[in-house]
């Protein structure tokens, strides 16, 4: 199956940071909130937090509680589930 354009974009986005594919791969189907994602990736917690912010903007991830600040359960968006896919 042959990629889209769009969708190779997001592919190398993810690829040229150790972070956001570590990031990525640790959510891998689960619903995780940050410290538990920075736990299995070995990546320190505010390094995560940015992370996500910046997978959040790119709809890689999406969060459940918007409503809280601390503790936010994140998890994967089906575009994200195409980009881990092809990652490897």
């Amino acid at each position: 199956m042959e990629l889209s354009d769009e969708m190779l974009k997001e592919i190398s986005y993810v690829q040229i940071s150790k972070y956001r594919t570590k990031t990525m791969k640790s959510l891998d189907g689960e619903v995780l909130i940050p410290s538990q994602i920075a736990k299995n990736s070995g990546i320190r917690t505010n390094h995560i937090s940015k992370v996500l912010a910046e997978l959040k903007a790119h709809e890689l991830v999406e969060y459940i509680n918007s409503e809280v600040r601390k503790g936010r359960l994140y998890r994967h968006t089906d575009k994200c589930e195409q980009v881990v896919k092809n990652l490897e």
